[in-house]
């Protein structure tokens, strides 16, 4: 099993080390829900050194990102950050990602870490059909990269205190690289949580120090470490996808909810599977991804069936449970039309019972409802 650079304070620390995708990680160190509060009142760090980063370079740089994503990259500027995804060539998605701007003629690609390897080979083909050389304008550099995320309401002031500029007035998905107590990062407003706050990427070198840096920093905002748990809790309240829950290569794009970043304008071009998802989008959808409040009292579960009220099944549960901050059951999954739609009555099987729930729009939770 892979560990990253901080594995052994996790265990210092006295995590619940789980295997995840291949690495051993914390689950939780006080408990899911205090981890979870914490974030959403203060600050918590998370250890996402386990994500996989590709660096792409040269002049073929972004028609080759703009042909494997869906999203239309020529909106990337130096600094900007855009949210994206993999088409796989057959109506679904290898992953979802992060890309990284420097200029226009070098890009991350910041993917899964259960997928690094797959996207890595799915993606080489490519590479080299546009002139990429791999191992020089496209290589995998994620063994030597380190990542931390910073996340709450005060995670950027905590950052504040020990970065080399201005980080502020930074607007959301944006990057700089700075220094962090002295050290060489990058530092980008993004994160995983709908909490705000930052993900810093550092090399394998520095990173205990950094990790020793912000939490001397956070002393004064009760900074906690946080785990894989309240990870999955917090981005289910904002109703971000899971790839291998709620999107994988059997859901397409906009079957997923994605349609935002799927775009089919002259300037974007052509791209792995534009054909199918315009037939797609055109025909309508016969499934989507949505959300659901359970109005019933249970839990909604991963694999649970989605019926109507005839009890006949329409989907399935991609993530569910209880929201920390509402109290309330909550879930998504991919119903059939025409019940995905908005304020649609449907039921969740928990052993012999249909629970009713209703078709709501994420997120589940908004800052303004505490």
């Amino acid at each position: 099993m892979k560990t990253t650079v901080y594995t052994q304070k996790h265990i210092e620390l006295g995590a619940k080390m789980v295997p995840f995708a291949g690495f051993n990680m914390p689950l939780e160190y006080t408990g899911i829900r205090a981890e979870h509060m914490a974030v959403r009142e203060s600050v918590g760090v998370f250890d996402v050194s386990h994500m996989g980063e590709f660096m792409v370079s040269g002049p073929k740089a972004l028609a080759f990102i703009q042909y494997v994503t869906s999203n239309d990259a020529s909106q990337l500027f130096p600094g900007k950050v855009q949210y994206s995804c993999m088409p796989n060539g057959n109506g679904g998605i290898v992953d979802d990602l992060v890309i990284y701007c420097f200029d226009n003629e070098k890009y991350m690609m910041v993917v899964n870490a259960a997928n690094i390897d797959k996207d890595f080979a799915h993606l080489t083909p490519y590479a080299s059909k546009f002139g990429l050389e791999v191992g020089k304008d496209f290589c995998n550099v994620s063994d030597a990269t380190s990542q931390l995320a910073v996340q709450g309401p005060k995670a950027m002031e905590v950052m504040q205190k020990i970065a080399s500029e201005n980080i502020m007035d930074m607007e959301y998905y944006t990057f700089k690289c700075l220094k962090v107590a002295g050290i060489d990062v990058l530092f980008s407003t993004t994160g995983y949580t709908g909490a705000g706050g930052c993900e810093v990427y550092v090399r394998n070198e520095d990173a205990l120090k950094l990790w020793d840096a912000i939490f001397e920093a956070g002393k004064p905002e009760g900074i906690v470490p946080a785990g894989l748990g309240c990870r999955d809790t917090l981005r289910l309240e904002m109703g971000f996808c899971l790839y291998g829950n709620d999107i994988d290569d059997s859901t397409s794009p906009l079957e997923g909810n994605l349609a935002w970043i799927t775009k089919f304008n002259d300037v974007k071009g052509d791209f792995i599977d534009k054909d199918y998802l315009l037939k797609q989008k055109a025909e309508g959808l016969k499934r989507r991804l949505c959300g659901f409040e359970l109005l019933d009292r249970g839990v909604p579960r991963h694999g649970y069936e989605i019926c109507n009220a005839e009890g006949e099944q329409l989907g399935y549960v991609t993530s569910g449970g209880i929201s920390p901050c509402t109290g309330k059951p909550i879930g998504m999954g991919y119903v059939a039309a025409p019940l995905y739609k908005l304020g649609s009555e449907i039921y969740i099987k928990v052993r012999d019972r249909l629970l009713k729930a209703s078709v709501v729009k994420p997120p589940f939770y908004k800052a303004s409802e505490k």
